[in-house]
């Protein structure tokens, strides 16, 4: 049975593409230990496509957030760079050859719901790209 009182966690890594894999893992065993595996897989592909995107497209440490509050698991990534994600080329339904944006395109396909925002909170600059997911 699910934990129903809120918890979270942030695992700041280094600007690493190892650091996708090791975010994964750390995941799935968050979730395993609060009793939500049935989240596990889809949060696994949205963390990583996340935070792929924070270690790729910039050039400082990142953290992969969780939260759980309400039934609601709340994946994000921050970075330290302050720029919006950029969208896929071709909008939504692009079946193009371009590996930039795919990250994105999953995101949106498998969240309930999406979104950034900028941060300046406790000297750390950057944005915040995250989604979530209900545990109906």
């Amino acid at each position: 049975m699910p934990e129903t009182a809120p918890w979270e966690y942030t695992l700041y890594i280094p600007n690493d593409l190892r650091a996708v894999t090791v975010s994964r893992r750390t995941l799935r065993l968050i979730l395993t230990v609060h009793g939500l595996i049935r989240l596990v897989d889809t949060a696994e592909l949205l963390a990583a496509e996340l935070i792929c995107n924070a270690v790729r497209h910039t050039k400082g440490p990142a953290a992969l957030r969780l939260r759980w509050a309400g039934g609601v698991l709340r994946i994000g990534a921050w970075d330290a760079d302050p720029e919006p994600p950029v969208p896929p080329p071709g909008g939504e339904g692009d079946t193009g050859d371009s590996e930039d944006g795919r990250g994105l395109i999953l995101v949106r396909a498998c969240a309930d719901l999406w979104g950034w925002q900028p941060l300046a909170e406790g000297g750390n600059r950057g944005k915040l790209v995250w989604c979530e997911l209900a545990a109906v």
